[in-house]
Order: structure tokens, then sequence, then C-alpha cells
């Protein structure tokens, strides 16, 4: 049984693991042996990604076998990333950010949703659809897509629509607004992470780019406040899904059917239960000469560095992974309409939240 379980994820595990050592690799020796830089400026991030996708194009059924791996990757394996990046943070820092970011968030969402939804109105793209496109670009991507769908009763085809835009315009933002978040914030930090915590669609997306902005910029700040202004983005999960259910249930004039009970979303995401875990223990860490009466202060130290690199690793591993499961074929099957709403969505997020924040930035 062990043997047979091994033997079904080794493909997977080796794929993935290839992508991230390789595509890590290949940026540190374009950017020092070729270009001749010290450090170099080609993230290992997006040549993992991009790596990820080349294969994925090139042998889409041997990809393909692979799925339920990749699917680990991007769902336990990045959620375990974020969960280690906690330990970058006090709980004090975590507060003091996620107040930062509320205004820009919530701005985002409620423009996100607002307008989304009068756009697809105009387009005459079913509600379901503009329902799903929005929730999925305001708040946290696939997640609440999949959250959302049995609610409002979207059909397998508008779901797998919503889903391909999400993805397609989550993956071009992953590779494009760290350096625009550079070019806006890049003398702040703290800024430059919230615009991609609350312009970037996905956990795993927000994830990658933030990760790639620390690896271009040499910047962790940015990291860490777009970690934790996304996780801030998924608790209003909460809110926006019930009311996109009572919307969608308000335009049928009718209600659930009797007797069905649809899949609601936890209050609280156990992986940000345990990023916040993390950060509590970081802070009482931190406090006093021996942490937690018991450790040294090296031995800390090197627990800390171990746990953010492991977190650094899961992140690309998973980023990998993205890139693996992405095929571009799949979005010539969507029509011209649900792409232009995605778009409009995408393009909205990323305006508010660097509107949002350029007015802020004198508070902050």
């Amino acid at each position: 049984m062990a043997s047979s379980f091994v033997g079904r994820h080794t493909a997977g595990v080796l794929l993935v693991a290839g992508c991230a050592v390789v595509g890590t690799w290949a940026a540190g020796y374009l950017g020092t042996s070729l270009l001749g830089f010290a450090k170099s400026p080609v993230s290992g991030v997006m040549m993992a990604i991009l790596l990820g996708l080349v294969i994925a194009q090139l042998a889409p059924r041997q990809v393909d076998a692979t799925l339920p791996t990749l699917r680990f990757f991007t769902t336990t394996v990045l959620r375990t990333g974020i969960v280690l990046l906690g330990t970058r943070l006090s709980i004090v820092a975590v507060s003091a950010l996620g107040l930062q970011a509320l205004p820009v968030v919530v701005l985002s969402i409620v423009a996100a949703l607002s307008i989304v939804l009068l756009v697809g109105r105009a387009m005459r793209l079913p509600l379901e659809l503009g329902l799903l496109i929005a929730v999925g670009t305001a708040i946290c991507g696939v997640t609440a897509i999949a959250a959302t769908a049995p609610l409002i009763r979207a059909r397998a085809l508008e779901v797998s629509y919503a889903t391909g835009c999400v993805a397609l315009f989550g993956m071009l933002a992953l590779l494009i607004h760290p350096f625009i978040a550079h070019a806006l914030f890049g003398a702040q930090p703290v800024l430059a992470g919230i615009f991609l915590g609350t312009a970037v669609h996905d956990t795993a997306q927000v994830a990658g780019a933030a990760m790639l902005y620390m690896q271009q910029y040499a910047d962790p700040v940015a990291l860490e406040a777009a970690t934790v202004t996304k996780l801030l983005r998924n608790l209003f999960m909460a809110v926006v899904i019930p009311f996109a259910a009572v919307l969608a249930s308000r335009a049928r004039s009718d209600s659930p059917t009797p007797g069905t009970i649809a899949k609601r979303p936890p209050l609280v995401p156990l992986f940000v239960a345990g990023f916040i875990g993390m950060c509590v223990v970081r802070t009482i860490g931190d406090l006093g000469d021996r942490p937690f009466g018991l450790l040294s202060t090296e031995l800390w130290s090197s627990t800390l560095l171990f746990a953010q690199t492991l977190s650094e690793w899961c992140l690309i591993a998973a980023m990998a992974a993205v890139g693996l499961q992405t095929r571009l074929d799949s979005f010539a099957k969507l029509g011209f309409r649900p792409l232009l709403l995605g778009l409009i969505a995408a393009s909205l997020v990323g305006v508010v939240s660097a509107i949002s924040l350029s007015i802020l930035a004198a508070y902050f």
C-alpha cells in the first residue's frame, strides 16, 4: 500500500522539485554568470513558473497524470508555506499591517463587486457568471468561486469560465504586478506589499508575486505585507459569499430549494489561523533573553531561519505546480465577453488599489 502511494506521487514530486530547483538555479545563472550582476535580478519563482508552464504545454498528457500531486502542492504545501511565513512577524506587526491594509482591502472589494456586476449586466452575461468573476477577483480567486458556486446555483460552464478568467489574469498579475508595485511604491515596501495583496487574485498567486518581489528587489517587508493583506481579504469570504447568495436568490425571486445544504466557507480558514498562531509563537519567543525560558538565542535564530527557508521553498514549489497546471489552450475556449469582464475586473482592482494607496500613503 505504501509502495503504491509512493509510486502514484513520485513522478509529480520529482516534476515539481525539478522545476523549483532548476528554476532557482537558472535564475542565478542568468543573472550572475550571463548578465554579470553581483546578485541575480532574475527571480527563481518566475523561472520555476515559466519552466512549469512550458512543460505543461509540451507534455500535457504526462503532466495530467500527476494532477493529484500537483493539487497537493498548490493546496497543502502552499498553505504550509503561508503558515511558516508567520515566523517572520510578531503579532504586533501583523496588527499594524492589517490596520494599514484594511481600508484598501474594503475599497477594492466594494469596487470589484459593484462595478463588475454592473458591467456584466451591461454585457448581458448571466448574473451567476458575473458574481463568480466578481467574487473570485475581489476575495481569493478559485477558492471563493468554488465556495460561491453552489450557493448561487451556478452551472458547471459558468464555474469553468470564471475559474479560467481568474486563473489567466491572476497569472498575468503574478508576473507583471511585482514590477508595477516597485515602480509605484519602491520606496515604501509596505505599500508595495499591500498593493500585491489586493491587486492579485488567488492566494497562491499573491504568494508567488510577493516572493518574486522579494527575490527581485531583496525586500522581505513587501512579502510580509502582501501575506497579511491577502489573508485579511480571505476573511471577507464570510461576508461577501452570503451576500452573493442573497443577490442571486432575489434575482430568481425565490429561495433556496428546501432540504438542500450548500457548503459554506469557514469564518477563519485553517491556514489563516495557523499563520496567526505562528505569529504568536514568534512574539512569545522574542520576549526575554531566553526564548520560552528554554532555548538559547542562537538556537531560536537558527530555528526561525530554518522555518523561513522552508517557507520559501514551499512557496517556490507551489508556484512551479501552478505553472504545471496552466493550459494556455483552455483560455481560447472561454469566449470573448467573459474574458473581457475578467480583464476589466483584474484591471479595476489594480487601479483602485494603486489610487487608494497613493491617497493614503501620507498617513502610513
